[in-house]
């Protein structure tokens, strides 16, 4: 079974990113990286973590070394997506324009962003059956 993101503490977030940053590591180097990065952590509460990620099915463990080595069983943007669908149900009731509006409203891009996005614009067409009056109506989706 898939692991459920809503299972996933910030605590435990945090050292996954880790793990995507810097690859497969022993205990002791999630540690390192986590004091790099300003958290002040015991080795044995990285471990905890680190456990807790296993039974979770976040991260796998290799026992073939003395140490074991950590490595993630989900990606970023895997589990970005479910974090983004969640939100996006939760208050947008699935419908993800409004969010995108609320975000260039609010938030800055740099120009690589924006070209980025006019990109994505540029590649949106209007589903078949969709018409222009309602809201969810003018929802958009990639061309094929």
């Amino acid at each position: 079974m898939p692991p459920r993101e809503s299972d996933l503490s910030e605590a435990e977030l945090e050292v996954l990113k880790v793990l995507w940053d810097e690859g497969p590591l022993m205990v002791r180097d999630v540690l390192n990286c986590m004091l790099k990065r300003g958290r002040k952590l015991a080795y044995t509460t990285v471990l905890t973590f680190l456990s807790r990620l296993e039974h979770k099915g976040y991260v796998k463990s290799d026992k073939s070394e003395m140490a074991y080595v950590y490595k993630p069983t989900i990606s970023r943007d895997g589990v970005a997506k479910t974090r983004v669908k969640s939100f996006l149900q939760q208050l947008y009731d699935g419908s993800a324009g409004p969010l995108v509006l609320q975000l260039m409203k609010e938030e800055s891009f740099t120009e690589d962003e924006i070209t980025q996005l006019q990109a994505m614009l540029d590649n949106l067409e209007v589903k078949p059956g969709d018409d222009e009056a309602g809201s969810k109506s003018k929802r958009r989706r990639r061309k094929s």
